[in-house]
């Protein structure tokens, strides 16, 4: 009977809440094969307010990984904490409160970025803005503290995962151009995208490779189902080359677009990286025009490139 008793109660009389609270708290590695003690412990702890307040990963960029997290279950959504941590060499750093997060759940949405460059590694920047973007917060490790700077822009809000390349954020905007901003939010520039990636049903993904700025898209108003990527090779006068085309059908075995979702560029090859939201991820070799599956996934809500870097932490890290 105590066996029962504790099969249906796996921690005693220990109440669910704080249970569900101490949980919250262990390693997702941990709490996966807790899961495996017995279908009440499954139950427990696939509990979405566990899963909720798990450290979220919000972006890679140059080995350093931007994460939100949440100290306790019973804060609000939008009341979390900002970390940015090196997963090669286990060091962290929590940042200050950003002075433009929201103080209400129906506000709109703050969107944030890390730039980070390992042949300078003393230094890493996180930029914050909300969706209209007319006001951009600043986080330097060199000193510590957030600058908030007034950015101009009112008509184009960015969408998707921002590029760090020289020194510069490179944000895709709602208008189809792409937006640049030094880390010190200073010098703000513009770059048109090549004008048939607007006949694209999404917005152009963006990304870096081999020290130049790439752009790709899925264009599926034309009777074949196909993905373009281009190269900028003049920054100054926006100058676009097309490197490659290839049919979606040749990829993943059919010609439907709307199931495919571009991933990521390699950052040292000719490289891409596609996802089928019926659940395959696939590597293309743009140059020997091979095909592999990386793996296969009951659900698929995303993925961010990432590449060690074992470089030297600054000074306040833990």
């Amino acid at each position: 009977e105590q066996e029962q008793e504790h099969e249906k109660h796996p921690a005693g009389s220990l109440p669910e809440g704080p249970l569900v609270e101490i949980l919250s708290r262990v390693p997702y590695k941990s709490l996966c094969r807790f899961k495996c003690v017995s279908k009440p412990w499954l139950a427990l702890c696939s509990d979405p307010d566990i899963r909720k307040r798990s450290p979220k990963t919000m972006q890679c960029c140059g080995g350093l990984v931007l994460c939100k997290y949440w100290e306790s279950r019973y804060v609000e959504e939008f009341e979390y904490n900002l970390v940015v941590c090196n997963p090669a060499t286990k060091k962290w750093a929590e940042l200050p409160p950003n002075p433009i997060q929201l103080q209400d759940e129906d506000e709109e949405e703050v969107e944030e970025y890390l730039c980070f460059d390992p042949a300078v590694p003393s230094r890493f920047v996180v930029l914050t803005h909300t969706w209209d973007f007319t006001e951009v917060a600043i986080y330097s490790s060199d000193t510590g503290r957030w600058t908030t700077v007034e950015t101009g822009w009112t008509d184009e809000a960015p969408v998707g995962l921002p590029v760090f390349l020289n020194g510069t954020l490179h944000l895709m905007t709602t208008e189809y151009s792409i937006v640049t901003v030094d880390t010190e939010g200073k010098v703000w520039g513009q770059i048109d995208i090549p004008g048939n990636m607007r006949d694209s049903s999404d917005y152009p993904f963006i990304g870096q490779s081999q020290g130049r700025l790439y752009a790709w898209s899925i264009n599926d108003n034309i009777d074949v189902c196909q993905l373009s990527v281009w190269a900028l090779e003049d920054y100054g006068g926006a100058k676009w080359a097309l490197k490659y085309t290839v049919n979606i059908s040749e990829l993943f075995g059919r010609n439907c677009c709307k199931y495919v979702e571009p991933l990521a560029i390699h950052p040292d090859c000719d490289l891409i990286f596609l996802a089928d939201r019926r659940g395959k991820a696939i590597s293309y070799d743009m140059d020997s025009k091979k095909v592999h599956v990386i793996g296969t996934y009951q659900t698929f809500n995303g993925a961010v490139p990432y590449v060690p870097c074992f470089a030297e932490w600054p000074s306040d890290g833990h």
